[in-house]
């Protein structure tokens, strides 16, 4: 499932209990962010799956800076049956654009 960068605002706003689940390297983190984050980089997931399903019932939206890696990543979260789960669509990028120009587009 998308999500957008603005439906994501709307819900932060509301104090909607979400995962924001950041998949980027770590060398990318110091450059941007969304506030409030888990980090999990993409290639450790399977791995720490028992850690995501410690999520519990709240949706989780993975980002990462463009959207492309955190798509392939939800489709890898849903075969291993997560149901709410949400991919950032455009990432960080789309967040910059749409939400707050102050996160840094690199």
């Amino acid at each position: 499932m998308e999500i957008t960068a603005t439906e994501l605002k709307e819900r932060l706003d509301r104090n909607d209990e979400l995962i924001l689940l950041d998949i980027r390297k770590e060398y990318e983190l110091p450059i941007a962010a969304l506030d409030n984050y888990v980090h999990i980089p993409e290639e450790e997931i399977e791995d720490r799956l028992d850690e995501v399903r410690g999520f519990g019932d709240k949706d989780i939206v993975v980002y990462c800076r463009t959207g492309k890696r955190s798509t392939e990543l939800v489709k890898v979260l849903e075969e291993q049956g997560f149901t709410r789960v949400f991919n950032l669509s455009g990432g960080l990028h789309a967040w910059s654009d749409d939400v707050d120009p102050s996160v840094m587009k690199y």
